[in-house]
């Protein structure tokens, strides 16, 4: 590993440990020309995760852009942002976990309206406004009349 002080070629590992849940390892390492140390990550090179797109095109999953739209959703409710993250986490985990490591938005979409139903119904039904692309006062009627029917948890 090349020194990121004097960029001489060789440095010796001094302390190795796990990181991030055991999906990364740290490692303490000194230069042997300068003495100095610094800190490197080793992890698993995974191919990207896809997001197969309505109209057929496939785009690169974007996790902020995943969390993005939960917390608009979730704007001034009282859900914590670490619930986000969880779902957010499913749902990449759900990808991960497909030999082709792709998975359609409207899957993404259902799997998230799903979390969202059993934390938040205020969220829920935002959240499935923009995705479901409601274009009048009916649809959300018939979403909230669903969404009582299925006697869903006060928020």
């Amino acid at each position: 590993m090349r020194c990121p002080y004097c960029s001489h070629p060789d440095s010796r590992v001094v302390d190795s440990r796990e990181a991030k849940d055991g999906t990364e390892i740290r490692r303490r390492r000194e230069c042997n020309a300068c003495g100095r140390r610094f800190t490197t990550y080793e992890r698993v090179e995974e191919a990207p995760a896809s997001v197969i797109k309505r109209d057929g095109r496939r785009e690169a999953f974007d996790r902020v852009k995943l969390l993005a739209g939960l917390l608009t959703a979730c704007e001034k409710r009282p859900v914590p942002r670490a619930k986000l993250e969880q779902i957010a986490d499913l749902v990449e985990a759900e990808i991960s976990s497909r030999g082709d490591r792709e998975m359609s938005s409207e899957e993404i979409g259902n799997l998230v309206i799903e979390q969202l139903r059993e934390l938040d119904q205020v969220a829920y039904v935002r959240f499935a406004s923009v995705y479901r692309r409601f274009e009048d006062v009916n649809q959300f009627m018939q979403e909230l009349r669903k969404l009582l029917l299925q006697g869903g948890r006060e928020s």
